[in-house]
């Protein structure tokens, strides 16, 4: 009898593991998901040597924002680069202006709101000490390209 409880407890606890597993994979949101804008502006994050480069689908958890891009830069001055690629390309190639940046001058978290989306561009001590990966765990990640 005991055996048969055990047996069932792992069952049930394997049951739970592969339905953690599919909740993963139906939790990303594919890259050809976003919007050219998006798409552009974590290219001119990869482009300028960024970092751990995530973007975060919000749509069904927050109302202020579609997406999040994070990135890190290894200093103020590739955070700072990397802020004024994005803006930049983003003016030229889409027409699409910042409505606020916050940041810029300290460079230790650059905060570009393009309405739909905001890009979060860290130093690395910073990223790691504020986390939004983890306060916004529930949302779903986006799967990037492999080259990003």
């Amino acid at each position: 009898m005991l055996n048969e409880i055990m047996e069932e407890a792992q069952e049930k606890s394997l049951q739970r593991e592969n339905l953690k597993s599919l909740e993963l994979v139906e939790t990303k949101t594919p890259y050809t998901d976003l919007d050219e804008s998006v798409k552009l502006a974590i290219l001119c994050a990869s482009e300028k040597k960024a970092f751990g480069i995530t973007a975060i689908d919000l749509r069904e958890i927050a109302s202020f924002t579609e997406f999040f891009i994070i990135c890190s830069g290894a200093n103020v001055r590739q955070a700072q680069a990397i802020s004024d690629e994005i803006n930049e390309r983003l003016k030229k190639e889409s027409d699409s202006r910042s409505i606020r940046i916050e940041g810029y001058r300290t460079g230790e978290w650059i905060l570009l709101d393009y309405g739909d989306f905001i890009v979060h561009i860290f130093e690395k001590d910073a990223r790691e000490f504020y986390d939004l990966e983890r306060l916004w765990r529930d949302a779903k990640k986006v799967e990037l390209p492999e080259n990003i």
